[in-house]
């Protein structure tokens, strides 16, 4: 049985091994994103005591998460988006399916998840980022109808751009 609910404190380890699984995954397969460091305990405790951590669970066991919350990074100032700031946006976080467990749909019922749930919370537009050395990523969000509105240099990661891409929830 699997389902999708916010992350619980107590689970914090678990998704720490978990985040840190994807990190030295995509390491190992050339894709710098996420160091050794990212993301660390205080952000996903965080993330768990704020409530914006929602955790896809099979048998009680996390295999993956995604983090929705209106925080946006300041270099999305840069970008063009296609709501403003007047507008409800939510942003989607940290991402992440156990390696193990990847190819398995996990990462498309999340975003369904994420989807649904910005919806039903009446937001205007999900924005999101993805780093521009992970092609993967890419196709998973045009697939699902995110437009790509260009790249961004994030603050702590200067060598290679992410990429800024919105999905329009409700036409005003």
């Amino acid at each position: 049985m699997c389902m999708i609910s916010v992350g619980k404190l107590a689970e914090v380890d678990v998704i720490l091994q978990l985040t840190k699984a994807c990190g030295k995954h995509m390491r190992d397969n050339g894709i710098d994103q996420w160091d050794e460091d990212y993301p660390n305990r205080d952000i996903i405790e965080h993330d768990l005591k704020t409530e914006t951590l929602f955790a896809y669970r099979e048998h009680n066991t996390v295999l993956g998460i995604v983090v929705l919350n209106e925080t946006q990074d300041e270099e999305y100032k840069e970008i063009n988006w296609s709501t403003n700031d007047n507008n409800k946006n939510i942003v989607v976080h940290r991402l992440a399916v156990h390696p193990l467990m990847q190819g398995k749909g996990i990462g498309r019922k999340l975003m369904d998840f994420a989807e649904k749930w910005a919806k039903e919370n009446h937001y205007d537009a999900i924005r999101l980022d993805t780093y521009s050395q992970n092609p993967r990523n890419q196709r998973f969000y045009i697939k699902r109808g995110y437009k790509d509105l260009g790249p961004v240099f994030l603050q702590y990661k200067k060598e290679h751009p992410y990429y800024c891409y919105e999905l329009i929830l409700n036409q005003n």
